[in-house]
């Protein structure tokens, strides 16, 4: 998810989409990518509802640690179901 689009931010997006629809398996897996590195913007992001967060500009090998860490919570959650 891009921080900053025309319409609405990253962070407005997620809550509509999060506020949308149930807390279920089934609903889509948000990554911010933002420019803005502090603590306080990840913990904004994570706090909106996102899953994880990554800095622009995107390096591949950050962006498949999130993908596999994201991977990793599906494999656990599914295991408890």
């Amino acid at each position: 998810m891009d921080m900053q689009m025309p319409e609405m931010d990253g962070l407005e997006a997620t809550r509509k989409i999060r506020s949308t629809m149930p807390r279920t398996r089934r609903q889509p897996h948000i990554i911010a990518m933002t420019a803005n590195a502090m603590d306080s913007d990840r913990q904004a992001c994570l706090d909106a509802g996102m899953d994880d967060y990554i800095s622009k500009p995107v390096r591949v090998n950050a962006l498949v640690e999130a993908l596999e860490t994201l991977a990793d919570k599906l494999d656990i959650q599914h295991a408890i179901t």
